[in-house]
């Protein structure tokens, strides 16, 4: 029984009362006061009757008061009913009548199904539609389903637990079907999936690692926990105590990689100009892009400084790119900074913990319930908490909460107790990570953006993904579209934002490209580097 149905069966059953109570106390009440004796039929034609004002019959006038004041007020409970019913009935068929509603089918082929709609299949969605991959939103919750639509999603209402509800958004034709509800639902949902087809990618998205034997057993092909690699994520951000993770990188052939590196203060590349810092000259290494707090630019001009807390993202031989890393960490390694505070003993921040738990950091963790290995039981919002764990000692801080509001208050209170320290923090929605660097987070990164990452590498086989915790794809395209074309004739950078690393020809990775000289040929292949957006833009521009 849907929401209209119940409000129609619930007002005629008011109604219905209504009428035959007024009819019993009519009856007693002439036999009472006017010393009439009626029948109960006719006790009831006259309640009809006054609630609707056709009239009373041969009943009116009446002699007592007591009489007069019931059928009055008979006569305002119609005229209430009337009332009731223009919002109860006139309002939702006239809305229902003229509101746009989701579909309940979709029909495709190769697309990838999506259930339900959360903020990491928001993030997912993000990478879909930079690659013009076809998708579909299966959203059980009505309203939610309305406002996807309305805002233009390809949704379909339903439960998608149904086997009907699957069929009906084309999971036979689909490519793959990512999960992303509670986790004993997803289980369901798999098991739902697997009666229409056995063929079909499934990707689960689990909160509880434990879960994901028993996920597998249901038949999900790959289980991901995007809480766990936040949490390794964010302790490995604290760059006095863990080098740059060496799967920051990716390999292109024997001799060229692509990294990312942290500049951090007291590194000799802080605040120094692109310029000035002469990579290729020194290191045979070039910048593809820098980010700037949580922004991420390219390319960057020989002017732009290079600001404390920025990241870089280099190309260069592997041998040349780790004396650019020992360089840049010789400073680094000098100091005995070692004192870490963990914010937030969830799944991720005990993920945080076990990785810092294998080095020489003296550990301090809060949290607000009093668990196994919390130091400091308190509230991430009140400072004295804070003053309790001698944040002001601290040489890094990890916030690592579920509420970003929180979050945000717990950066201001941790800058203020110590505006010295290295603070790294978790953001659960991508839209709230600018605020958190403005709270004086030095790194931010966003569950939901690893989340999509993830899926989107898992779901998606052209692109390699340089981290999880970045949007930098490595893509290897055809270069029919550069064909008799340079670098530099193409103006590639310029146009798309991308940087074309290497070309592979008959074989060999060839990574020394002259932007003046270098003709690319219809069957080489290319490594390009860049965004999702950028590499969107250079299929649009030299591929399509």
């Amino acid at each position: 029984m849907n929401d209209w149905q119940r409000r129609v069966t619930g007002t005629i059953g008011i109604v219905v009362t209504t009428l035959l109570s007024y009819a019993l106390i009519y009856q007693w009440g002439m036999q009472a006061y006017e010393n009439e004796s009626v029948l109960y039929v006719q006790a009831l034609q006259v309640v009809i009757e006054a609630i609707t004002t056709a009239g009373f019959g041969g009943h009116a006038p009446w002699s007592s008061p007591q009489m007069n004041a019931m059928v009055l007020f008979m006569n305002l409970t119609g005229v209430l009913f009337v009332f009731l019913a223009v919002p109860l009935f006139a309002v939702p068929v006239l809305r229902d009548a003229f509101e746009q509603r989701p579909p309940e089918s979709f029909s495709g082929e190769g697309h990838i199904v999506l259930a339900p709609h959360t903020s990491r299949v928001e993030a997912l969605i993000g990478e879909l539609e930079a690659q013009d991959r076809p998708y579909v939103i299966l959203e059980p919750d009505r309203d939610r389903a309305k406002a996807l639509y309305m805002d233009g999603y390809p949704v379909v209402h339903g439960d998608p637990e149904s086997v009907s509800a699957l069929r009906g958004v084309g999971l036979e034709a689909a490519s793959a079907l990512v999960v992303d509800g509670r986790d004993e639902v997803d289980t369901s949902v798999i098991l739902s999936a697997r009666e229409i087809s056995d063929e079909i990618k499934t990707v689960a998205v689990i909160e509880d690692r434990a879960l994901a034997p028993y996920h597998r057993m249901a038949g999900t092909d790959h289980v991901l926990s995007p809480r766990q690699l936040l949490g390794e994520g964010l302790a490995g951000e604290i760059p006095f105590l863990l080098r740059m993770a060496e799967d920051a990188t990716i390999g292109i052939g024997e001799d060229l990689e692509v990294a990312e590196l942290d500049v951090e203060p007291g590194s000799p590349l802080c605040d120094q100009t692109i310029g000035h810092l002469r990579l290729r000259e020194r290191f045979g290494i070039d910048v593809i892009g820098a980010w700037f707090d949580g922004t991420f630019e390219s390319p960057v001009g020989p002017e732009t400084t290079v600001d404390c807390r920025a990241r870089l993202l280099v190309s260069g031989a592997p041998e040349r790119i780790q004396a650019l890393r020992r360089e840049d960490s010789s400073t680094l390694q000098m100091r005995k900074r070692q004192r870490v505070i963990v914010v937030g003993y969830g799944q991720s921040g005990q993920a945080a913990v076990d990785v810092l738990a294998d080095t020489e950091a003296q550990l301090t963790i809060i949290d607000a319930k009093d668990l196994p290995n919390v130091d400091v039981v308190g509230d991430a919002r009140d400072p004295s908490v804070y003053e309790e764990a001698d944040v002001g000692a601290a040489d890094a801080i990890v916030i690592d909460l579920d509420d970003d509001t929180t979050t945000l208050l717990a950066t201001l209170i941790a800058r203020d107790a110590n505006p010295e320290a290295h603070i790294v923090a978790r953001a659960n929605k991508e839209e709230n990570e600018r605020k958190i660097y403005r709270a004086g987070a030095d790194y931010v990164q966003s569950l939901a953006t690893i989340s999509g990452r993830m899926m989107a590498a898992t779901v998606l086989d052209r692109e390699e993904v340089l981290s999880f915790r970045t949007k930098i794809d490595v893509v290897r395209f055809k270069a029919e579209g550069l064909a008799g074309r340079t670098l530099a004739g193409a103006d590639v950078r310029a146009e798309t934002g991308c940087t074309v690393v290497a070309a592979v020809r008959n074989g060999d990775v060839v990574t020394s490209l002259d932007p003046e000289a270098f003709t690319f040929r219809d069957d080489d292949q290319l490594v390009v580097v860049g965004t999702d957006e950028g590499v969107h833009r250079f299929e649009d521009s030299f591929l399509r």
